[in-house]
């Protein structure tokens, strides 16, 4: 079954890549197999930023931290798309970085990072899906959002 048609089954729908103006760096880089992905914060699917923005804790719940987190492995499907022309061409998923935006005292980043990881494993399968992972928290991420990933695939050539 082809990634399009578990998209299909799912109900997903792939977003426009995340919009990147004027950054000096890019999103997306190729070495060998490997495609590293730059941090991707979550996006609606015209690519722009989603909200909730804020702190989890205080401004974000844990679970709409999940939901932010499942709509960045949402823009990562989509940079790897842009990158290589096919989500099928993705063989493994080597490794996902979270980061979360936390306010003090919150330090649950595991739970929340899951909706990145478990939205890879239910599209990719746990043969390729499966990852290594972190998940930090941080003082402050880019436009106050309450998640931030970073990832590295291994692509068929």
């Amino acid at each position: 079954m082809s990634i399009d048609d578990r998209f299909n089954d799912l109900g997903l729908t792939l977003p426009e890549p995340m919009k990147t103006a004027n950054l000096p760096f890019d999103l997306t880089r190729i070495e060998g197999q490997t495609l590293y992905l730059s941090g991707h914060v979550p996006t609606e699917t015209d690519g722009s930023v989603a909200k909730p923005l804020g702190k989890v804790g205080t401004d974000v719940s844990p679970e709409q931290a999940y939901e932010a987190a499942r709509k960045v492995a949402l823009g990562l499907f989509a940079s790897i798309n842009q990158a290589v022309g096919s989500l099928d061409r993705v063989e493994a998923w080597l490794k996902v970085f979270g980061m979360v935006n936390l306010a003090p005292g919150f330090n649950a980043t595991p739970p929340l990072i899951n909706g990145c990881s478990d939205l890879i494993l239910e599209v990719f399968g746990p043969d390729v899906g499966a990852h290594t992972r972190s998940a930090v928290g941080m003082a402050e991420l880019p436009f106050g959002v309450p998640v931030e990933i970073e990832a590295q695939v291994k692509i068929r050539l």
